[in-house]
């Protein structure tokens, strides 16, 4: 098990544009991403104009002009009448993972968002990322409302480019936020490991709570297993979240993860 990362950091606005700019570093470092995929300096200028929130976390020993190493961004939403705050953008940089920094950009994105008059926020993840499962879920207290398959074009042909599923989070602003420690993984389970591939699915479990395995290191699977994995999670959260189930936390069976899908 790896050591837990205590170093300091501190989370700011950020309003300068030549300040965004060093935000796009962050999303390329976090994330490995291509020119075409980084938002750029602009938007987040034009969006904190807007009613955006755009936060940087800094590391707390840095002068005034230490650079970043993980943002926050996002923007106010409407639909249907309702208005609420949609997060496109968490990231943390590799060497800050495991600090707290990405649970301290969320509730400092909470805090702003409350301030602005809204009570709801969403945002989307990739349901093969177990990590990110435990921050929305466990430590953050969301939950997952809907599964989008191929949410995201992230490759240059349709028919070859890995699906970017995601689930949609929705969290409830008003809440008290408590971190909650994993659960053991207990209901009835509508898919599991077979090896490094899923097992075959179970769609007609009408529990009040049922589990669905997820890898717990997805990105280490050959390529043909991480599609089945794909393609499992989604049959089987996309079937039971539109009969009017949620996904509420992740559990844990020693080295497994397990999704919760609650009535």
């Amino acid at each position: 098990m790896s050591e837990p990362n205590t170093r300091a950091f501190v989370i700011r606005d950020v309003t300068d544009p030549w300040a965004m700019r060093a935000l796009e570093d962050v999303q390329v470092q976090a994330w490995g991403y291509a020119d075409r995929e980084v938002l750029p300096a602009t938007m987040f200028r034009i969006g904190a104009h807007t009613g955006a929130i755009v936060l940087g976390a800094y590391p707390a020993q840095g002068d005034a002009a230490a650079l970043p190493f993980g943002l926050a961004y996002g923007f106010p939403a409407l639909q249907g009448g309702q208005v609420w705050h949609h997060s496109h953008l968490l990231a943390v940089g590799p060497g800050w993972r495991g600090s707290g920094a990405a649970v301290a950009l969320k509730l400092a994105q909470r805090e702003r968002a409350l301030a602005q008059g809204l009570t709801r926020m969403t945002w989307t993840f990739d349901p093969l990322v177990a990590r990110n499962a435990r921050l929305n879920l466990g430590k953050l207290g969301a939950r997952a409302v809907s599964y989008h398959p191929d949410w995201y074009a992230l490759g240059e042909d349709r028919e070859t480019a890995f699906p970017a599923d995601r689930l949609v989070v929705e969290w409830d602003l008003t809440r008290p936020h408590a971190e909650r420690p994993a659960p053991p993984a207990q209901g009835e389970r509508a898919l599991e490991a077979a090896g490094d591939l899923p097992g075959p699915s179970r769609l007609n479990l009408s529990g009040e709570r049922v589990l669905a395995e997820v890898p717990t290191q997805a990105d280490r699977l050959p390529e043909a297993a991480r599609l089945a994995w794909r393609l499992a999670l989604r049959e089987v959260l996309g079937a039971y979240l539109a009969r009017g189930y949620a996904v509420t936390d992740l559990a844990r069976e020693g080295e497994r993860a397990f999704y919760v899908l609650t009535r």
